[in-house]
């Protein structure tokens, strides 16, 4: 059975199914013919259209790009037509045609709005996180305060704002700024300033949460918060802490020219996330600049001193860490003109057990102990036994080895009287080269109870030296095999090599011959003191009647 058209009635069944799918359509379609008009539209286009209609012709009822596509693609050029994109209203359409025989287009509309903005809001956030990363980078490179808010102004200034000042914490009545806009140097100022005065700053200052920009008026800026760079009026500010390690480290000011769009709660957000990467470094390089600080300080009480001609006499000193990154260690050495009663020079040099910071820190008591033992310098086995007494009332384990040298000159002659702890007894160079080894003995200090050590008296003639060492010289190992000690005989060798040489001259010999022995080998602390009688010094008297006084 056949219909009046020819067709059976199970294709116009087919047919009728087909054409209310096409009216039911989800996605917009319309079906243009070659000459521009529109054939046929479904619902979802003409509610999209609503000035599209059968037979209506493309141009003025769809977008002007549309149009302009359908033109393209019914021009008879044999080539695959392409999708077309554009705007229409708020929305962003992507055209896919399909061309038929008779030169007809159908065009499927998707809106790409959604997908348009996950891209772009994707693409938004690799561009942050990969700013991050480079921020974080450049931010830790450098432990300097003052460059490390350049870098932190730099960055906020040519990716979050147009410009950007930090304010540091207060330091007494004034405060650290740094300013900086896009495209110029940053500039550091100190003033006093009024927190109060930019909306946020003083809540921002003591770490608390930042207020929206929304209520910040730019018009109410004072001077000091607009960098002298800055051109254009204010439009926007942002105020965002730099949290630090446990305190705050400051706050960030950013500002944007009126010209250009007000921060929103997205980037306000990146803001606090840079700031807080922002504030960790500046609190490390605050951090460390203040552990320097105290370092550099307590290290001046730990280093040896610069010894020098005392009443007389000669004194020198060198001393070797252990490690050549390390400035301090478990040796020392020391000089303390006119002390105790009988107005005698006291010279200490020891050794604590152990190497690096930890014998430091016992070096340190041991010499301000003996310091504060000054007024008995006379009496060594008292010194002796009250530092003993000391160091085992400690909290350490840690010995000591120490020779004690009380100095007088009189007349051409210097008179020492040398007393050991447990240390390698001092060696005498004589004019004619004979070394010979000091009779002192005793036990080390920190360790016994009791301690017990022998004194003895040494003349040194003119041109004669007193060597103090530490067994770090003589267990130096090293040589052509690099497993030698250096040792006492060697050393003895070396030091007969220096009569009659200033005591600096015998110092720098025997270290010199001492660290080519061991060349890069690992070894101990190393500490050496020299006292001189000096040739060319000789005793005068001011006018004649008066005691005298030496000279050079």
């Amino acid at each position: 059975m056949t219909t009046f058209d020819g067709s059976s009635p199970s294709a116009r069944h087919l047919s009728v199914n087909m054409d209310a799918a096409w009216l039911r359509a989800p996605y917009p379609a319309l079906v243009a013919g070659a000459d521009g008009s529109v054939m046929e539209i479904n619902n979802a286009a003409g509610a999209l259209f609503p000035d599209a209609r059968c037979g209506a012709p493309m141009a003025g009822t769809v977008p002007d790009w549309l149009a302009d596509a359908h033109l393209r693609a019914t021009g008879g050029a044999d080539v695959d037509v392409p999708v077309a994109r554009g705007p229409y209203r708020e929305l962003t359409l992507a055209a896919h045609p399909t061309v038929a025989g008779n030169g007809a287009v159908t065009w499927w509309l998707v809106d790409e709005t959604d997908r348009l903005l996950a891209e772009a809001a994707l693409h938004r956030e690799r561009e942050r996180t990969a700013f991050l990363a480079d921020a974080s980078s450049r931010l830790l490179a450098s432990l300097n305060t003052k460059r490390c808010m350049e870098v932190t102004v730099e960055l906020a200034a040519q990716h979050l704002a147009d410009a950007a000042v930090l304010v540091a914490p207060r330091t007494g009545r004034r405060h650290a700024l740094a300013f900086g806009a896009a495209g110029t140097p940053v500039t550091h100022a100190m003033a006093e300033i009024d927190a109060n005065a930019v909306p946020g700053l003083a809540e921002a200052l003591q770490g608390f949460p930042p207020v929206p920009s929304r209520w910040i008026d730019p018009a109410t800026l004072p001077r000091w918060a607009v960098p002298e760079a800055f051109d254009g009026p204010v439009g926007s500010v942002v105020v965002t802490p730099l949290p630090g390690h446990g305190v705050p480290a400051g706050a960030l000011v950013l500002l944007r020219r009126s010209d250009q769009a007000a921060f929103d709660p997205s980037e306000e957000v990146f803001a606090r996330i840079f700031s807080a990467r922002a504030g960790a470094a500046l609190s490390a390089a605050r951090l460390y600049t203040e552990q320097t600080r105290i370092t550099a300080t307590l290290m001046e009480e730990l280093l040896p001193p610069t010894l020098q001609q005392v009443d007389g006499v000669e004194f020198a000193g060198a001393y070797r860490a252990s490690r050549e990154i390390e400035r301090i260690g478990g040796d020392f050495y020391d000089v303390h003109p006119m002390s105790g009663r009988d107005g005698d020079t006291l010279a200490v040099l020891g050794d604590v057990c152990g190497k690096g910071l930890d014998a430091a820190v016992l070096t340190g008591k041991i010499r301000n102990t003996l310091q504060a033992l000054l007024p008995m310098a006379h009496d060594h086995a008292t010194v002796l036994r009250l530092l003993n007494g000391a160091l085992l009332n400690g909290r350490h384990t840690r010995f000591a080895s120490l020779v004690l040298v009380s100095v007088r000159r009189e007349g051409h002659l210097t008179r020492l009287r040398v007393t050991s702890a447990g240390h390698p007894r001092p060696l005498i160079v004589r004019n004619t080269g004979v070394v010979e080894e000091t009779a002192t003995s005793g036990t080390i200090v920190g360790a016994l109870p009791d301690i017990k050590a022998t004194t003895v008296e040494v003349e040194l003639a003119p041109g004669e030296t007193c060597l103090l060492f530490t067994d770090g010289i003589t267990e130096a190992r090293g040589g052509p095999l690099r497993n030698t000690f250096f040792g006492g005989r060697r050393l003895c060798g070396a030091l007969a090599h220096c009569a009659g040489m200033p005591a600096e001259a015998v110092v720098e010999h025997i270290q010199m011959l001492a660290s080519e022995w061991i060349g890069d080998n690992p070894h101990d602390d190393m500490a050496l003191m020299a006292i001189t009688t000096p040739r060319n010094t000789h005793l005068t008297a001011v006018d004649g009647h008066t005691p005298g006084r030496y000279t050079r």
